[in-house]
């Protein structure tokens, strides 16, 4: 069968939906997340990667939540002490966001467990230069919706 450029991509946007939400679901269930859920430990690996704080609007940026959804969570992370609010030095009324000494020891930690069944989970399923080419592929999709 000879798919049209529309029919494969539309096919190729339904097999990525359905491996990350296979893939979602297997990650979700092991025993990696001490006390976090996926999302929070979302927040904390995003806030990892910035070498200095970031306004709530550059999180929401990098994270599937709402504005207000995010807004609730981080009030969680807060005060659970993995998350600290600073204000901004450029906006009297804005704040930026960054992990604490806590938060950043839970991320690692979390990230440790859960980067060993990523890499469980993929190198069963595909081989390295199968890795290589989905890495590229998805690069060019983020640099093209970016």
């Amino acid at each position: 069968m000879n798919r049209t450029s529309g029919r494969l991509a539309n096919d190729a946007w339904e097999a990525l939906l359905t491996a990350h939400a296979v893939m979602m679901k297997r990650f979700a269930a092991e025993d990696v997340w001490h006390g976090l859920t996926m999302r929070e430990y979302d927040v904390l690996y995003t806030l990892s990667k910035c070498p200095e704080p970031i306004r709530p609007a550059e999180l929401n940026r990098h994270v599937l939540l709402t504005q207000p959804a995010l807004s609730r969570m981080v009030d969680r992370l807060v005060e659970r002490g993995l998350v600290q609010r600073t204000p901004d030095p450029n906006d009297g009324r804005g704040v930026r966001l960054s992990l604490t000494d806590t938060g950043r020891a839970h991320q690692r930690r979390t990230g440790g467990r859960h980067a060993v069944g990523v890499a469980r989970a993929l190198t069963a399923a595909l081989t390295d230069d199968d890795l290589r080419a989905l890495e590229v592929i998805c690069r060019k999709l983020a640099d093209t919706t970016e």
